[in-house]
């Protein structure tokens, strides 16, 4: 399990270890230390945190399937479902299921996924199937890549840029061409009407 709040782990082995009283269980704190495992051991099960390394757990995931793409991931966030969960779905998660949920349904989800299934709420599997024919038109945030999502959501969370690089390990500069690139592609003029919109989608944190 990948989650930097030591709360949560030891929350997480109980749960799963009622159920898989002889499996192993490792833990990562960061995303570094998430990828060095993952390069030492093959999992069945990854159960990550997306709000990990200061919101870095979309490109984890990336980075994860990338090297060991057979490898399921089950994402168990504390952000909400729809801000997230298409996106991860699309990067190769197998699963997503918010820290909000009992855990009999997290337990499902373990389940589901361990046996090489998916695992997705009946409101993701209704996104899904209208994603998979038209995305909604007027959801722009849509149109933005993954990174570019993410600045804009951290603009609207009333982020500066200095701030917003650090949480993400980019550059200042590198921040501000992202924002350029929100700014062009949602039509938008400012940051003020970034955040209107990221408040009105129930986008920010």
């Amino acid at each position: 399990m990948i989650d930097d709040q030591e709360i949560v782990r030891i929350g997480l082995r109980q749960v799963i270890g009622g159920v898989f009283p002889t499996g192993t269980c490792g833990e990562a704190r960061s995303s570094q230390e998430a990828l060095q495992l993952a390069s030492q051991q093959d999992w069945d099960l990854v159960l990550l945190e997306l709000a990990i390394d200061g919101n870095r757990g979309l490109e984890l995931l990336k980075e994860m399937k990338r090297d060991r793409p057979k490898m399921p991931v089950l994402v168990v966030s504390s952000h909400p479902e729809e801000q997230y969960a298409l996106r991860v779905i699309r990067a190769g998660a197998a699963g997503y299921i918010s820290k909000a949920s009992a855990s009999a349904e997290l337990l499902r989800a373990v389940k589901a996924v361990i046996n090489g299934g998916r695992y997705v709420s009946p409101s993701l599997a209704e996104a899904l199937s209208a994603d998979l024919h038209r995305r909604d038109p007027q959801a722009i945030h849509e149109t933005l890549s993954d990174r570019e999502f993410q600045v804009m959501r951290l603009i609207g969370s009333g982020k500066t840029v200095g701030e917003i690089a650090g949480l993400l390990g980019i550059s200042d500069k590198t921040v501000s061409t992202y924002r350029a690139r929100v700014l062009d592609k949602t039509g938008m003029r400012n940051n003020a009407e970034l955040v209107r919109y990221v408040v009105e989608q129930g986008l920010a944190d």
